[in-house]
């Protein structure tokens, strides 16, 4: 079946409208470059809109066509629209949140990137009144990226009609392709990749100030190392001997062969110990400052603990300690096992609600590890708000901070420690209400 001769000649001029609008972002953006080369165009006849999934760039060769007989800038703009939700990661997390509230926040975010990059060339006669709703925003939200837009209306609810004011102030794009697990020719890692590249290119070689403070919060977040909570704490596992025998290290061959020549007289007994990771030694130290809510804490300690348990990573006897500290040690809870930590979760009670000093809990475990309490310590998580003195020297173990949402001010973690960020959201579930 041939294809319509006028719909060929319709994507032809498309395709060329947006060859031009790319030329055109590149003469001000031209570290942008290698990012735009990697969104391959598709054209979706009768679609409607552009649109991504992270790989293609999907268009309506009308829509296109219409937007740049309309405005030349205005289909220029859609594109950098497009690309910057692709280089801050936007469509890879759509898929675990709120749809509604994280497309909003999401096209609010690029459209102030835009807004305030002050290019004449992409300047709309309503940016002015954009600009206006992004310091209002800005205002309730304390930054103007996805993330904390997002949180934003997580936290203090978004009404439809809201919804539908900021669509239709910021929407420019499609977001359906969102969160599809596709065999894409670029991932998520290449984006964040291309992303990391194009901050520091802007740090290095951009004499336009203007330019690179636009572009750093969104590619900032976009660039800022994520973690992935249960793997984090593999880091904490310990090689040991636990009972049982050893599929890896048994040959069944010669056993069975035994058997049948002997009766019940094998050649290779089954070892009967494997070694495992699993831990043993643990503590997690809890800041009970006064920043630092209790709700939150328990919260933590029950994500924390459910984890572990449900990964089936402990030992049948395990030596936890719970340790709760602001400017000294409270409190120094131990664990023998799974029903003393059901237990010690269900009658919780914090301690303390001064000030913060991290360095009395590292010279207990230090004090706690020459008396021999620990047989085989890996390291320690610390919750805190993490604003406190850290110690100066590495301590003799691992340890993690963990951190609950992002903080500009927060001071940085030593560079022998690591660090995690867990929203909000992501303890939502473990408070008593939503348990309940």
């Amino acid at each position: 079946m041939q294809a319509d001769p006028d719909l060929k000649k319709i994507e032809e001029l498309a395709t060329k409208a947006l060859e031009l609008a790319r030329d055109e972002l590149l003469l001000h953006l031209r570290f942008f470059a290698s990012a735009l080369a990697r969104l391959t165009p598709a054209s979706r006849p009768g679609y409607g809109s552009l649109a991504t999934d992270g790989d293609k760039l999907f268009f309506d060769p009308v829509t296109v066509l219409s937007l740049y007989r309309e405005n030349p800038v205005l289909l220029s703009r859609t594109l950098l629209h497009v690309l910057l939700h692709c280089l801050f990661a936007h469509p890879f997390h759509a898929e675990k949140l709120d749809r509604d509230k994280w497309d909003v926040a999401t096209d609010a975010a690029v459209e102030s990137v835009i807004v305030n990059l002050k290019i004449p060339s992409l300047v709309l006669e309503q940016d002015s009144e954009l600009q206006l709703r992004f310091k209002g925003l800005k205002q309730v939200a304390g930054a103007l990226t996805a993330e904390r837009i997002y949180r934003y209306f997580v936290n203090a609810g978004l009404p439809e009609a809201s919804r539908r004011a900021y669509e239709a102030s910021f929407h420019r794009d499609d977001h359906r392709y969102w969160g599809e697990r596709q065999k894409l020719e670029i991932t998520q890692e290449q984006w964040e990749q291309l992303s990391r590249r194009i901050r520091t290119e802007l740090k290095a070689f951009s004499k336009d100030k203007t330019l690179a403070e636009a572009l750093e919060e969104g590619l900032g977040e976009a660039t800022k190392r994520r973690y992935d909570y249960a793997k984090i704490l593999e880091r904490f596992l310990v090689m040991g001997e636990q009972m049982g025998i050893s599929p890896d290290e048994f040959d069944y061959v010669y056993y069975s062969y035994g058997l049948s020549l002997y009766g019940d007289l094998p050649l290779i007994e089954p070892l009967e110990y494997r070694e495992e990771r699993r831990i043993r030694d643990f503590v997690i130290a809890i800041d009970t400052s006064a920043s630092v809510s209790g709700k939150t804490v328990k919260a933590f300690l029950r994500r924390t603990v459910e984890m572990l348990m449900q990964t089936e990573r402990f030992f049948s006897r395990v030596n936890i300690h719970v340790v709760q500290c602001d400017s000294e040690v409270q409190s120094d809870t131990v664990i023998r096992g799974r029903e003393e930590l059901e237990g010690f979760l269900e009658h919780l009670s914090l301690r303390g609600f001064g000030g913060t000093d991290f360095r009395p809990v590292f010279n207990y475990v230090s004090a706690l590890k020459e008396q021999k309490e620990f047989t085989e310590l890996k390291g320690m998580i610390y919750f805190t708000d993490g604003y406190g003195i850290y110690p100066e020297r590495k301590p003799p173990m691992d340890v993690l901070f963990v951190f609950l949402n992002e903080d500009e001010h927060r001071p940085p973690v030593p560079l022998w420690a690591m660090k995690a960020v867990l929203e909000a959201e992501e303890l939502k579930e473990y408070t008593q209400e939503g348990r309940s």
